[in-house]
């Protein structure tokens, strides 16, 4: 079938790599697929953020900015018109950013399904973060975005709470985690090539991928590198960049651990698995509490131990002591623990990480096993008038009232 995947990513990140590969998994079933969307930067490296966009939101005023976001729907709403009209596709699938309501508007007119990934509550995020000027304007577009699409994908049953909690009918939500393209993550080198191409042949390899940020708790690995060094030859390689990197450098050369750390920098993501092949452990030790980490579903498609906190998001797909490791986020002392015990315990290492492995394999998380959930969702066509849901419903959906909008001040609290 013929399927308009419309989006507003001009980056090329994560958010890129999610798009990317769901349209290849799509195509690779046989399926056409028609993009939408603004064009990505050219000669784009992985990691890089939207250049001018990025630069225009750091400068402007927050109102004329969101302004600017609200507006681009005039440019998005033909654009999506004139892809429907001309190519007439069987359903149209949108990742979802705030202020942006074209998807929706037009699914009201037209009739052909509409199918609305999220990835995050992002009024919320943005709220609590940045701030929003146009606060209530941003509330209503989100909750209006999401009541007028036929099924709401969120990545995880946590983001599926802000969903329901938007007014959105418990059939019309459908979680669909990340995952993994088997093929890119199954030829890598064996660990020991790995680590001497990189220069840590003889190290225990304590590993993670991504775009570093404080909310990593990266901090709390470099904090226990100085005890475990004095009992293991290890190393944290840190494949990737971001805003919180220079903070973790001075840390760990305070700490007198900067000969065990290497940070890489952004690699292309064509050779994040040659590094990732290295890591004895993978990390993930600090997580958004609504998040479907990509990384996550690359360290158990490698078969690796991995370390991660006790969430309910990260308990959706790993369970503690089986497949992973999962530690209190509270309690720093507990990541501390959880590495020396893998550290000693190599048989340990390799059980959990044929385990999380296996479990990829069980429950098919992979971008194929979720685009055909997408195919399967479009052949259940249209679920009736969205629209229809804009009135709030007072009724709880799995134990969750239906509130109006917070203020302001309850987000600050």
């Amino acid at each position: 079938m013929k399927i308009l995947f419309h989006h507003r990513i001009a980056s090329s990140d994560g958010q890129a790599v999610h798009m990317d590969e769901l349209v290849g998994a799509l195509r690779k079933l046989g399926h056409e697929i028609v993009v939408v969307g603004p064009a990505r930067m050219a000669r784009a490296e992985f990691g890089d953020g939207a250049g001018l966009i990025a630069s225009l939101k750091r400068h402007l005023p927050s109102a004329f900015y969101e302004l600017m976001e609200l507006g681009y729907n005039l440019i998005a709403l033909p654009r999506l018109w004139a892809a429907i009209r001309r190519e007439r596709p069987a359903a149209v699938y949108e990742r979802y950013n705030l202020l942006s309501l074209a998807g929706p508007i037009l699914r009201r007119f037209n009739g052909i399904p509409l199918l609305l990934e999220v990835n995050a509550p992002i009024f919320e995020e943005r709220l609590a973060r940045e701030g929003l000027s146009l606060w209530r304007l941003a509330a209503w577009a989100q909750r209006t975005s999401w009541r007028g699409a036929d099924h709401v994908l969120p990545v995880t049953n946590v983001l599926a709470d802000y969903v329901r909690r938007a007014g959105v009918e418990e059939r019309r939500i459908v979680v669909i985690p990340n995952g993994i393209d088997g093929e890119k993550f199954g030829i890598v080198p064996d660990r020991d090539a790995a680590k001497r191409r990189l220069g840590l042949a003889g190290k225990l390899v304590l590993g993670f991928t991504g775009f570093v940020r404080d909310w990593n708790r990266l901090d709390r690995v470099i904090d226990g590198l100085a005890p475990l060094r004095r009992a293991h030859e290890v190393h944290l390689l840190i494949v990737g960049d971001g805003p919180a990197r220079a903070g973790l450098e001075q840390q760990a050369k305070r700490l007198g651990v900067d000969d065990c750390l290497t940070v890489t920098g952004i690699v292309p993501r064509d050779t994040v698995a040659a590094y990732t092949a290295a890591f004895d452990i993978a990390l993930q030790p600090g997580v958004t509490a609504y998040a479907s980490p990509l990384k996550l579903f690359e360290y158990m498609a490698m078969g690796l131990a991995i370390v991660a906190p006790d969430q309910p998001n990260i308990r959706e797909v790993l369970t503690d002591g089986s497949d992973a490791l999962l530690v209190d986020p509270a309690r720093p002392e507990d990541l501390a623990a959880t590495l020396e015990r893998l550290c000693v315990d190599a048989a340990l290492r390799e059980r959990l990480g044929a385990a999380a492995c296996a479990t990829i394999g069980r429950h098919d998380y992979t971008w194929v096993g979720n685009a055909k959930r997408v195919l399967w969702l479009i052949g259940q066509g249209s679920t009736g008038e969205p629209w229809r849901t804009r009135k709030r419903s007072r009724v709880p959906l799995r134990g969750t009232q239906i509130i109006p909008t917070p203020t302001r001040a309850a987000f600050a609290e």
